[in-house]
């Protein structure tokens, strides 16, 4: 059974699943284990986990099948037939997620795309004016990526509350505490059924809720009443609720701030928090969360930028081996994509080198890094992770690996780079006004 696969085996697999001819419906999405490369094995089941017996299998002549249920074959595989026809450079690409500057695109925007293939962008407040613009802005860089072989992630960071992006034509969704104190799960999974539909009216395809920190520390300055509470089980069940609600419109959430965030009493965006709590508490408290969301399939974990010392005292958790691999992977169980916060926030840069980091967060077990700002950093970043891979310090079945479990979630959520029409902003706003009286949030 192959454990690695570089270019040889890669071109090697693809052919013998062409050669099979076989369909088969479309894989769960369950990205390889990290460190290992994409294998025969992973072709079949899609993970690194314990095998599953197929219909192939269970014909062995035991249980009274024939003996076509010896034939074994190898289901077909998209993901894994895109990236045997992706060059070094569009590998690359896809680890990177940026930010860009303005509200229209722009050169810097198009060599983003045409020449670095970024994976895809974020937007925050000052890329938005209105909906029209916001609309033609997200439609321009769609089509600037249809040389691209793979489609833009289209991402924001829409809580509600006070970290919204959407333009003013939206009713203000409420903060993550004034839903947490209603302690239902209806509501919450509404809020993020609403979420949903403002982003993918928009061609909005990633949201980067909810959050999933405990608000144990009453000084935190950053997390507050972005938090549903201070209570895990009330964050659990109201966190999980809005990620279904969110996914349930076809964009993908991304639960945060792992391993928790909630106690602390610096911001990282402004410097690195230092958080002392060894496993035995994160167990009892900040982890709960994240292994409740880890069992109800989340997608996508955003790694915070924290010291722990008790865990790691060399490296923050998101370029954390320790955290990212040996907790949340190996510990929790999560095998899906892990993406950095953005590595322009004060944490990092006046901490470390941003390429560096970027690296290391990729080996670390992270899939993408996120470059919210500053076009100079996010080539510095591309360019380090190149460097990384052409002299081996990123091993050939390491990017195989991070790629193709990118490659598998957007092609699980139909990602496309077809132009969207617009969000119904009135019915948006008519359902959510509606849905806030019932609870008593709104007049």
């Amino acid at each position: 059974m192959l454990k690695n696969i570089g270019k040889t085996g890669l071109a090697l697999l693809l052919a013998v699943m062409l050669l099979a001819g076989c369909g088969g419906n479309r894989n769960e999405v369950q990205p390889a284990k990290p460190g290992e490369g994409t294998s025969n094995q992973q072709a079949q089941q899609g993970s690194g986990g314990a095998s599953e017996d197929t219909g192939a299998s269970k014909g062995n002549g035991q249980d009274g099948g024939n003996d076509q249920g010896d034939v074994h074959q190898i289901p077909s595989d998209p993901a894994l037939e895109l990236l045997g026809k992706m060059n070094t450079d569009e590998k690359i690409g896809q680890l990177v997620l940026v930010g860009m500057d303005g509200t229209a695109t722009n050169d810097t925007t198009r060599e983003l795309i045409e020449s670095y293939h970024v994976g895809g962008f974020i937007f925050y407040k000052n890329n938005i004016e209105n909906a029209k613009q916001a609309l033609k802005l997200f439609n321009d860089l769609k089509a600037a990526n249809q040389s691209n072989p793979v489609p833009l992630w289209m991402s924001v960071d829409e809580e509600g509350g006070r970290v919204t992006r959407m333009p003013k034509e939206f009713a203000k969704v409420p903060t993550a505490k004034a839903i947490g104190s209603k302690n239902s799960e209806a509501l919450s999974q509404g809020i993020g059924a609403v979420l949903g539909r403002e982003l993918s009216g928009f061609g909005l395809n990633m949201d980067f809720a909810p959050v999933l920190d405990i608000n144990s520390n009453p000084n935190n300055p950053v997390i507050g009443d972005r938090s549903f509470g201070n209570k895990a089980d009330v964050v659990s069940r109201l966190g999980i609720a809005t990620m279904e609600g969110i996914r349930k419109e076809g964009v993908v959430p991304v639960v945060k701030h792992f391993p928790g965030h909630g106690d602390t009493s610096v911001d990282s965006h402004i410097g690195l928090p230092v958080v002392n709590h060894d496993l035995s508490r994160l167990r009892k408290l900040e982890l709960i969360p994240f292994k409740e969301a880890v069992e109800n399939k989340a997608d996508v974990v955003m790694i915070a930028h924290l010291l722990m010392p008790k865990l790691d005292p060399d490296h923050p958790a998101s370029f954390s081996k320790k955290v990212i691999t040996d907790l949340l992977r190996n510990e929790l169980g999560f095998q899906g994509v892990v993406i950095s916060d953005d590595m322009t926030m004060g944490a990092i840069e006046k901490n470390y080198e941003i390429g560096k980091a970027s690296v290391e967060a990729i080996l670390a077990g992270g899939n993408i890094v996120l470059v919210g700002h500053d076009a100079e950093k996010e080539k510095t970043a591309i360019r380090a992770l190149k460097k990384a891979v052409a002299d081996g310090t990123i091993p050939e079945d390491v990017l195989n690996n991070r790629v193709y479990a990118i490659l598998k979630l957007k092609q699980a959520y139909g990602l496309t780079d077809r132009p969207a029409s617009g969000p119904d902003v009135q019915s948006i706003n008519k359902d959510l006004t509606a849905l806030l009286q019932t609870y008593g949030l709104r007049k």
